[in-house]
């Protein structure tokens, strides 16, 4: 009795050894970096919640919610996410306390989507001295696609100089004879856009007769204004943040000053610039975009704006549809979801950055029709078209040919 017990133990024992070693290769397959396990991905974001440039905290709370739809209908590849996203106020100094705190305490596998120039600036050199992905971050800024010095890191909307030079070959075209004045946030963000703008204007930068720059902390920018038009300046290039200009178009209506008036695209949004600011006083601005205007009835039927906007009224309900920086996020979430879906069960932080330079003609849902997500291990920006776009009425109406960013990555 006794030995059979001992050899149907020894058989079961056999049995569970070979299940084990044939278990082996499946389970060498799952390849987790900090921050993943069989059940969860913590990523990592910071957002100006507060601040000068709250404004754009409704991009984190866009992903939060993007993020909690794609949980609930059971995650990615079986994991939950865990999006842990801390407000810096728009202040580099915090970005680096949440950055660090985001690596070092919650232990995220990747930081995605941090919004602003300065505060990325701030935080690059750790990022990448700890080669932890910064991925899609939330600035033009053509330092972050720069693959050779900070491989770790990179962009998402087109950089700020290839706009700016998208605008200057349309003010060259059409406003040959232009007296241009700039205003622009004095970081790296607005002396990006200016530089980009200076280089496509090339030898007819002549046509700038004054700038003037203010701080992301001044209450206002009468002065700077003025200055323009004491100038004499018949072409403005507003290169400023939300909230400065809404400012703007509010106070060339005050002092019935009409010039050309050429926008960044930061500032584009309906929601939190334009209305604000009073559609009537808005009349004429040109910009550009590579985004689908939620506004526009053009896209009343299409597919993408209608998932779109299900998605808000279910999981963002009462939000401002007017509001592009639901779409901005939208569009990051996409992004985001779509190379953990390419990661598989490799979510080790080399191959999260692997994957992300791997998108090829990768379409979003609210993207403008032909522009597309490319990237590859020397093309840190993902997306580098966009289309001009004029102010009429209630809503901005697109016009021209799709246009190429002109600045590549080093």
């Amino acid at each position: 009795m006794t030995s059979r017990i001992t050899r149907r133990a020894a058989t079961l024992a056999g049995l569970a050894l070979g299940a084990l070693i044939m278990a082996q290769p499946a389970l060498a397959q799952k390849k987790y970096g900090p921050g993943v396990s069989d059940t969860e991905i913590r990523i990592g974001n910071i957002m100006p919640y507060s601040g000068p440039a709250s404004a754009y905290g409704n991009i984190g709370k866009t992903e939060q919610a993007y993020i909690d739809m794609v949980n609930a209908a059971g995650g990615v590849n079986g994991r939950k996410i865990k999006f842990i996203s801390y407000d810096d106020a728009y202040s580099p100094p915090k970005a680096v306390e949440q950055a660090r705190k985001l690596v070092e305490s919650d232990e995220v596998a990747f930081i995605f989507n941090p919004l602003g120039t300065p505060s990325n600036t701030a935080i690059l050199k750790y990022m990448n001295s700890k080669k932890v992905p910064h991925l899609f971050l939330a600035t033009g800024a053509t330092v972050f696609g720069q693959p050779s010095v900070n491989p770790w890191t990179m962009g998402f909307q087109p950089n700020y100089q290839s706009e700016g030079r998208i605008y200057a070959k349309y003010i060259a075209e059409k406003f040959p004879n232009a007296k241009i004045g700039i205003l622009f946030q004095n970081d790296d963000f607005g002396k990006d856009m200016v530089k980009g703008f200076k280089d496509g204007l090339g030898a007819k930068t002549s046509l700038i007769i004054a700038e003037a720059p203010y701080e992301i902390s001044d209450p206002t920018i009468d002065s700077q204004i003025l200055k323009l038009k004491a100038a004499g300046v018949d072409l403005l290039y507003d290169s400023t943040t939300p909230k400065f200009a809404a400012m703007t178009i509010k106070k060339l209506a005050e002092i019935g000053w009409k010039p050309t008036h050429v926008l960044g695209s930061v500032s584009a949004s309906v929601g939190s610039v334009i209305k604000p600011a009073g559609f009537e006083n808005a009349q004429g601005i040109v910009s550009a975009a590579y985004a689908k205007d939620a506004d526009d009835p053009k896209w009343k039927d299409d597919a993408g704006r209608k998932n779109w906007e299900a998605f808000l009224d279910k999981w963002m309900p009462g939000a401002n549809k007017s509001d592009g920086n639901h779409v901005y996020g939208y569009n990051a979430a996409q992004t985001l979801i779509t190379v953990l879906k390419m990661c598989g069960d490799d979510l080790t932080r080399e191959n999260i950055l692997k994957q992300a330079q791997s998108l090829k003609k990768v379409q979003l849902e609210m993207l403008l029709p032909g522009i597309t997500l490319d990237t590859g291990p020397n093309d840190h920006f993902p997306i580098e078209q966009m289309q001009l776009m004029r102010f009429e009425g209630e809503r901005w109406n697109t016009f021209g040919d799709i246009i190429n960013g002109e600045v590549t990555s080093k």
